[in-house]
This record gives C-alpha cells, structure tokens and sequence, in this order.
C-alpha cells in the first residue's frame, strides 16, 4: 500500500507492477490513479497518520468519502477493484469529512499566522532606552511581588546555603530570651566538663614525673618526646589537646637531648585550663550573648567574685559598691579607648588586669604588692579617701577649685580649666567615675590610654595634633617665660605623641605649677634635659 501510494502521488504510475503483468488500456488506465489513491487517503486520514493540511496541499481530500457513504476501493492481486467498506453510514462518513476540512483549515491557518508575525517582528520598530527602562521595571516588580507573596521558586539550591545569621530576640519577647539563656547555660556547662578537674591535673603530674627522662638539668626533670606521647595516651582523652608535635615544639629550648621541661609543660597545661575556665566564668554574664560585656555585666562578676578573695575579707560591705567601681572603672579605662561601654571578653583574658585581680586570692600576699596592685584593699581605700578628702563640701562632688588641691597642690588653672572641658561633668563637677579615669591616667602615664587622656586635653582645637598655638596657651601660665623658641620637626606641627619623653614633657609642664623656671636656653625641649632648671615634686 505504501508503494502504491508513493506511485499515485508522484503520478508516474497507479498500479502496482508486477513481472508479467501488463497495466489495463483505456479508459480503465486512466482512472487507475483515483482508486490507487482514494483508498490510502481514506485509509491514513481516519487514522490521523498523515497531516491533513499535507493531505489538502496533495489534492487526497477529494478522494476521502465525502459523498456520505461513498465506498472505498481496493483491487486485489490481479490488478481488480473491488469496495470495501460498503456498509458504513452515512453519518460516519460526513464526521470524517468535517474533521479533516477543519483540521487542515486550521493547520493552514497557524502556519500563516505564524509566518506573519515573524514577519511583524521584523518589521517592528526597536524600543527607545526609555521603553527598555520601563520594561525591565515591570518585570522587576513582577518577579519582586512573586518573591514577597511567598512563591516558592523552583531552584532549591539555596537550602543547602548553611544559615549564619540568628536574629536576637527582642525586649518583649520573653519566652525567646530566657530559652537562649538557658541554652547557653546548657552549653557553657558542656564545655566546663571537658576541662581538666584537679583530680585529673594530680594524675597528669604523677604520670609527667614517672616517664620522666634521665638526666636531669639541675633539679628540673625533663621528658623526651617519645615518653611524651605515653604520657598522652595514658591521660586520657580530655588530655589529648595537649599531647601534640606543635606543643612539644613550643617548649622544647636548647636541650641537648631533645626533651622539654616537665615543670614548664604542666604550668602551660594549667594555664590552658585555667583561661578556659574563666572565660567559662566570664560568659555566664554576658547577657547578650555576642562575646562582650558590659559595665554592669562587669560590676556584678567582681561582685559575686569578691568573697572568694581572702585579701578582701576585711572590706565592709558598705564599701563595696566603691570598690567595684574602682575596680570597673581601671577595665574599662584602658580596653575600652573608644568609649564605646563594652568590653570583648578576649581582651579581659588578653591583658593582665585579671590576674592581678585574682592574684588576690593569694592570702600571702606582700605588702609591696598589695600597694602595688590597684585592686587590693589598701589601694582602693587610698584612693577613696583621696576622693573624700578632697571633697570639702561633702557633695560627694568635685569642683575645679577642689580638684585644684590633688597630689601636691600643682595643677595649673588652664589645665583644670582643660579636664573639666573634656571630662563628663554634672553641672561643672566632677563625680567618682570621672575622677578615677583622671587619677588612672596621671598615674600611668606611659600607658597607651593615658597618653590619649593627656594628648585629648592638649589639643584645644581638637585638630589632632599640637600646634604653636595649642603649646603657647599652655605656656601663658608661666609669668618669666623669655625669648622662648621650639624647634619643630615635623613642618611646623607636633604630631600626637609617640615617645615616652614627649609624653612626660608635656605632662610635667601641664601639671606643675609657677615653681618651674625657665633656663634661658633656645634649645629643642626634646632633646636637652636642661630645659627647665629646677621642678618641685
């Protein structure tokens, strides 16, 4: 059949040949193309096999039954026709009929619409910037809205992005706040357990000494590192941090046989353990949970820690809020230059201000050392009563002309005059707190942080460095200053100061009063000590 169709299309033959066979004469012959394609159109085109539109273009349509009942033809193998299909209705055959008209109409009729607008696109004019710009801002707020209703989009790669943002729960919600204390808590005491208890420090230190190896340095025993690592492998496993190449490296100093000190190593391991613990002890109080504590954070560890120092067994507990604010206040001066009212915890464990608190435990302790350290008893209550001998109003307040009488008496007026300028004040007196930010910077003047003190009340201008006329307000004080000349160094401006020496120059100056005299020399003040001849105090 396909043959026969491939035949009747190309209209070269519509009979099937076969050896021996001649086609029919006549008017038989030409009328054997209609019966060779009638059948295959009526055939293929009720079974949708050949598209109809392919079917209207080969002129088959007429050969489908459209006479309503119009029998198909077949002829058989000896060239004759014979109907097939008879007896089909009527109705079946005008359905046929209407569906291939349609169908190819259709088919027509989408491939001209089609063609055509292809054709208009062409043709179409290009959009001016302005219409792309409006185009792209519609699309823009389409897929925007989508994305703010909540459509879930179909890439779900983003859920394998891990979250690294946690949002802090807010004042009014409660119920959040006290589960992210509790989980902390949770979390702090897990890691308080994996630290070495002092049961396990003493068998650590019984293990140290049994594998030690021979000969000793002096009194000092020693271990190799092949005994080192069955020390760690007997210690168990919160001991196993500490048994490593890196850390036997660390302390291994110049010993002829490769080992390290067992003294030295036990102290790192107690000072590990130690650091741990009071970071521990420091989290507890951070509220917010960012690794930072605040004033009031601060102030309320030294005061649940001051009954575990025995040197202050003897304070009152009436003085107590003054001495956590002594305390405080030296934290908090020197970790925290930019005022900000918070401290990281790291740099509390970093510096040695937490040691010489907790030095205070020691109940030994020296008296030297005890004058020495700013948080033992004698020293607070020496600068408390400064405070109190200074203040001859009993206002619990200090005003310039109480200030003015601090130390020996020396303090010029334009440098009060400066301190109550820069200082917090409360209606131009000056509290506890502010008072102590000035006595920790006096008495260390070689620190960082007061050397920013000192510099901020020397830049009157507030310009960041000391010019001539910054130095000369300072030097008006003095009332025999003559041919005074400075030599500068850095193209006419004295940049904020860098060396110790500059530092107690201008600190000297600042803070003594008429009794210095000038020597007449015109010398560069930084380089000759015989600037001033003579100075009290």
């Amino acid at each position: 059949m396909g043959t026969s169709a491939l035949q009747g299309v190309g209209g070269a033959e519509a009979t099937t040949r076969r050896p021996g066979h001649s086609p029919p004469a006549g008017p038989e012959a030409l009328s054997a193309p209609r019966l060779d394609l009638e059948p295959i159109a009526s055939h293929w085109a009720g079974r949708h096999v050949i598209p109809h539109a392919l079917l209207g273009r080969m002129g088959l349509l007429r050969h489908i039954g459209c006479g309503h009942g119009a029998p198909r033809v077949r002829r058989d193998g000896r060239g004759t026709a014979h109907a097939r299909g008879a007896g089909r209705s009527a109705a079946a055959a005008a359905v046929t009929c209407r569906r291939a008209r349609g169908a190819a109409g259709a088919g027509d009729m989408d491939w001209k619409r089609s063609l055509r607008g292809r054709l208009a696109a062409r043709r179409a004019p290009k959009k001016s910037e302005q219409e792309l710009k409006d185009e792209e801002m519609e699309l823009f707020t389409k897929y925007y809205m989508e994305w703010k209703g909540g459509k879930k989009s179909g890439n779900t790669s983003y859920t394998n992005i891990p979250r690294f943002y946690y949002r802090l729960p807010a004042e009014d919600e409660v119920l959040l706040q006290k589960l992210r204390e509790e989980s902390r808590a949770v979390f702090l005491q897990r890691k308080s357990r994996e630290l070495l208890d002092n049961e396990e420090l003493q068998n650590l230190w019984f293990l140290l000494d049994k594998h030690q190896t021979s000969p000793m340095i002096g009194e000092e025993a020693m271990i190799n590192y092949e005994n080192f690592l069955k020390v760690g492998e007997k210690a168990g496993p919160k001991c196993k941090q500490f048994f490593t190449a890196k850390i036997f490296a660390k302390l291994l100093h110049n010993d002829p046989y490769g080992r390290i000190s067992i003294m030295q190593f036990f102290n790192y391991v107690m000072r590990k353990v130690w650091l741990h613990q009071t970071r521990i002890g420091l989290s507890l109080y951070d509220v917010a949970g960012q690794g930072y504590l605040r004033e009031s954070d601060l102030e309320n560890y030294i005061l649940e820690l001051i009954p575990t120092l025995p040197q202050l067994d003897g304070l009152e507990k009436s003085f107590y809020s003054f001495y956590v604010c002594t305390a405080v206040r030296k934290f908090f001066f020197f970790l925290d230059p930019l005022r900000t009212g918070k401290i990281k915890i790291q740099d509390i464990l970093a510096c040695s201000f937490l040691d010489d608190l907790l030095e205070l435990r020691d109940e030994e302790l020296s008296k030297e050392s005890q004058e020495t350290n700013w948080f033992s008893a004698p020293s607070a209550l020496r600068v408390y009563g400064q405070y109190l001998n200074l203040d001859k109003d009993h206002n619990g307040m200090l005003s310039k002309e109480e200030l003015s009488r601090y130390g020996t008496g020396t303090l010029t007026n334009i440098f009060l005059d400066r301190v109550f300028q820069e200082c917090l004040t409360y209606d131009g007196e000056m509290d506890y707190k502010t008072y102590l930010d000035f006595v920790l910077a006096l008495e260390n003047r070689k620190e960082p942080a007061a050397l920013q003190y000192i510099f901020k009340l020397l830049d009157i201008e507030n310009k960041g460095y000391l010019n001539v006329f910054s130095l000369n307000y300072f030097f008006r004080c003095f009332g025999t200053i003559k041919q005074f000349r400075v030599e500068w160094t850095f193209g006419g401006h004295l940049l904020p100061p860098s060396a110790q020496s500059r530092a107690s120059f201008m600190v000297r100056l600042c803070c003594s009063g008429p009794c210095l005299r000038y020597s007449g020399t015109n010398e560069n003040p930084w380089t000759r000590t015989s600037f001033f001849s003579g100075r009290q105090g």
